[in-house]
């Protein structure tokens, strides 16, 4: 009988560890392939060759990739977001595709917090500007009094909101979680006009559909406050990065502290890079030691229920 054979491409998983002797002991086969940079499509198909089920990162499964893949069952998301898989398509063709919900939401919200604090004392240009041989002496800017605006309501964001009230901030929140699913007494709602308008900071926490695409443009960013901050700790194509970087060199917002960027890594190329308020940093909000840990266990188990029909995590 072929044995049923797992590809791994999540970097941070290796062979030997705790997440391969798992599936190992649940009687997997397993195919490690860590993702570094960036696969082309024949090579994604090349690796899909002959998987049953895949614990995968960030690679783009799209529909012409999933559709060479004859014997692939299964596709679990060691995180988060899953907008690098065709979702649709995976459905079509009888793929089951699960993330992990929430797996990395405190990382990710004790993360955004560094970012706010970065941003507005301008730590990062400071730690710059000595490595220069100069010595910055700007003034920043306290966090206490000012008003945070989180848009999404996921588990990221909500677990931001008890950090940013210890630090003083008020918080405002745009959504589409109905209204029966709203009960922070912390956090008041807006929709996002409104939000954009009366915030200081404003944090992104939403995932990437082609509603929010481009969520963030021109129209928003004169929305906002001119001493205003924006995070994205989530997606980079919710920002239009081009009418980001022509608002911040405008005065329209102070500036941004972006973790995600569309293109990654950021292309030497990129107009995000040398403008004075942008901070672009190497999507690491959900990479830390623990969160990892959790997401390769809980990813290891949702891949295993899947194989066996019972995922606990679907998306399609």
């Amino acid at each position: 009988m072929t044995a049923t054979r797992v590809l791994i491409t999540t970097d941070y998983l290796r062979p030997g560890d705790e997440v391969d002797e798992f599936l190992r002991l649940s009687g997997l086969e397993t195919v490690h392939l860590p993702m570094v940079g960036r696969r082309d499509p024949e090579q994604l198909v090349a690796a899909l060759a002959g998987i049953d089920a895949a614990l995968v990162a960030n690679e783009p499964l799209t529909a012409d990739v999933l559709a060479r893949a004859p014997r692939l069952r299964v596709i679990v998301r060691t995180g988060v977001g899953y907008d690098s898989v065709d979702v649709a398509a995976a459905a079509r063709l009888g793929i089951s595709v699960s993330n992990l919900p929430g797996i990395n939401a405190n990382a990710v919200a004790e993360y955004t917090m560094g970012l706010l604090l970065a941003g507005a004392r301008r730590l990062v240009q400071s730690a710059h500007g000595v490595a220069q041989g100069a010595w910055p002496r700007e003034d920043g800017r306290e966090l206490r009094g000012s008003t945070l605006g989180l848009i999404g309501y996921g588990a990221s964001a909500r677990a931001v909101v008890p950090l940013a009230r210890a630090f003083g901030m008020s918080v405002v929140c745009s959504t589409n979680v109905p209204a029966r699913l709203r009960s922070d007494p912390l956090v008041g709602f807006a929709d996002l006009p409104e939000l954009l308008a009366v915030a200081d900071y404003v944090s992104v926490h939403t995932a990437l559909t082609e509603r929010t695409r481009g969520l963030l443009g021109e129209s928003a960013f004169k929305r906002m406050k001119p001493t205003a901050l924006l995070v994205n700790t989530a997606r980079g194509p919710i920002v239009d990065e081009d009418a980001l970087v022509a608002a911040v060199r405008a005065g329209q917002i102070a500036g941004a502290a972006l973790d995600v960027v569309g293109e990654e890594p950021l292309p030497l190329g990129s107009p995000l890079r040398g403008v004075d308020g942008i901070v672009v940093y190497s999507h690491m909000a959900g990479q830390t030691a623990e969160a990892r840990a959790a997401a390769g266990r809980r990813g290891a188990e949702e891949l295993v229920a899947a194989l066996e029909g019972r995922a606990q995590f679907p998306v399609n």
